[in-house]
């Protein structure tokens, strides 16, 4: 209930003084520990009614409060919001009088949602505020996930923008502004874009790129690491639908030379998802690209993350050191960032002071002080980290490091009696000790402050629904440079494809893993300069498990396939 504003939620019973110091404490200190949102934990420990926590917020924000229990629309009302509207923004239509349409918002801080109804619908818009999971439980129930197809909205579209001013290939110039904006607030683009954003979200998209060529506009979305392409849209479409994703988030429309970055907050069934944009501008218009951050179907909890157990309950112990550092490494979109927020949701105690520098913040996390990087301004990764060790902290994440002035602050900062953490791309663990001694950095230093390094990688799930033994061949086989006689008894599986999963055989991914623990012995090969491959061979002779073990593991649980693992490792 209303996740990301919890700061107003807690002025609001601070100043009408309707909970003790003592039981603001408590609500803080929860909130810190579980990452439960402020309002569920006020009336889950009985201080509020839900509907009283709800009337406070109305007041505060000047609205009507009505109880949807009470609220039968006919279907006709329900027809002026298009259903992808609806679950986008989570509205429940109320009335409609002439030229004035009353609504029940689920998020009422949301101010685009009402502009948006009030261009689709031609109607002034009045807004009144309701239990936001009520708003949730209306609209399923009044709007069908297959109200609208993404096929039959293109058909209509193309006849509305074939012959567009806005839709034509521009010249040097290009339209101007007004003409860019009236494209952008048209009625038939605001539907199809919130249908595309809300089947991408449903799908469990990571990402959705629109992308203008020469004579096609290609929307695609990535999916477990793949991506897949939806029914594409008339080229002539390409300006209007990018103008109305940049109006969506704050970019200036006219400006096309430049990349621009921009966010889109939306709440769709009840669940916040935040969308990071940008926007470059290449040689047939601006690719944009949106990169889904859905809280909600990311678990920032250590013990969700799949780890093998021995990893597990080391990174459980390794976190609770007083100083040190500890890298995480992978490529991009390997869930670094997720692993190490995971490790701050675990120590973010009331008791704790951390910072975290990143470019930029993926997930707001309550009781963390978090730095957006800006180069462009100055706003470094070395300035900051600077700025921090005057800010008393405990614990310090650097989203990455990437030269040799920010890996120096960051042992700095573990030597003078701080935690960091921190993220390096590179392709295994061992790795990470040579792109730091590459980068400048004194073995010496490395050897006497890093504690582990933590390699990772995303495979891809066998869909469960799905899933069907068969005999892997020895050319598969050989691949993991396994033979017949090693696998024994084991089962392999694949995915047959199925509606769960698209056809495609896999739902959902997790992590495979390969943890290196800085022991006297690589210690002493750190500071002879030992090259990655002498590493990491003492640390296999260590016990430490590569990461194809363990993707062999995961193969031998009958959670992903062998192309999988080969793929990745």
């Amino acid at each position: 209930m209303f996740e990301e504003h919890s700061a107003l939620i807690l002025q609001l019973l601070k100043e009408r003084a309707l909970v003790t110091p003592e039981q603001f404490s408590e609500i803080e200190e929860e909130n810190a520990r579980a990452g439960k949102p402020i309002a569920d934990i006020v009336v889950d420990m009985g201080l509020l009614e839900r509907d009283r926590l709800l009337q406070l917020v109305a007041d505060h924000l000047g609205l009507e409060f009505v109880n949807l229990d009470d609220v039968d629309p006919l279907p006709d009302l329900v027809k002026t919001i298009p259903a992808s509207s609806a679950r986008l923004y989570g509205i429940a239509p109320l009335t409609s009088q002439g030229n004035l349409l009353r609504i029940a918002i689920r998020d009422p801080f949301n101010v685009n949602a009402s502009q948006e109804i009030r261009f689709i619908t031609g109607k002034d818009v009045e807004i009144y505020m309701a239990d936001p999971d009520k708003v949730d439980a209306f609209v399923n129930e009044h709007y069908s996930d297959d109200s609208a197809s993404v096929a039959e909205m293109l058909e209509s579209l193309g006849k509305d923008f074939g012959d567009s001013d806005v839709s034509q290939t521009h010249a040097a110039a290009g339209p101007s502004a007004i003409t860019l904006q009236e494209g952008a607030d048209s009625p038939p683009i605001i539907k199809f874009v919130n249908l595309v954003l809300f089947q991408a979200i449903r799908d469990r998209a990571s990402d959705i790129h629109f992308e203008p060529f020469e004579n096609e506009f290609k929307i695609r979305y990535r999916v477990d690491g793949a991506l897949y392409e939806m029914t594409p849209p008339p080229k002539s479409m390409a300006l209007p639908v990018i103008s109305r994703i940049k109006v969506m988030s704050n970019l200036n429309i006219a400006e096309r030379r430049i990349p621009q970055d921009g966010r889109i907050m939306l709440n769709i069934a009840g669940r916040p998802v935040d969308l990071r944009v940008n926007t470059l501008p290449t040689q047939h218009g601006e690719s944009v690209v949106l990169r889904v951050l859905d809280r909600s179907t990311v678990s920032l909890d250590l013990e969700n993350l799949g780890m093998p157990k021995r990893v597990y309950d080391y990174i459980c112990q390794l976190i609770l050191r007083p100083n040190g550092i500890f890298i995480v490494t992978g490529p991009t979109g390997s869930g670094k960032t997720t692993t190490l927020y995971s490790a701050l949701r675990r120590i973010n105690t009331i008791d704790s002071k951390l910072l975290t520098a990143e470019d930029p913040v993926e997930y707001d996390i309550e009781g963390i002080m978090q730095v957006n990087i800006n180069e462009a301004i100055g706003v470094s990764f070395a300035r900051v980290l600077r700025a921090f060790l005057r800010q008393d902290p405990d614990r310090i994440m650097i989203g990455e490091t990437r030269d040799l002035e920010t890996s120096q602050i960051a042992i700095q900062a573990s030597l003078t009696g701080h935690l960091v953490f921190t993220t390096l791309h590179t392709n295994d663990a061992p790795g990470a000790v040579t792109r730091l001694i590459d980068m400048g950095t004194e073995p010496f230093l490395i050897s006497s402050t890093l504690q582990a390094i933590l390699s990772q990688r995303l495979i891809r799930t066998i869909c469960k629904n799905c899933r069907t033994p068969y005999e892997p061949t020895e050319e598969s086989l050989a691949a993991l440079d396994l033979n017949p006689h090693e696998i024994g008894d084991k089962t392999f599986y694949y995915g047959k494809g199925c509606p769960d999963c698209d056809g495609k055989g896999y739902r959902g991914r997790k992590g495979i893993f390969e943890l290196l623990e800085i022991s006297d012995p690589i210690r002493e090969l750190i500071n002879q300069r030992a090259p990655t491959v002498v590493i990491r061979q003492k640390a296999i002779e260590l016990g430490m498990i590569s990461l194809r073990d363990d993707g062999v593991r995961c193969i031998f649980d009958g959670e992903t396939t062998v192309e999988e693992v080969v793929k990745y490792t």
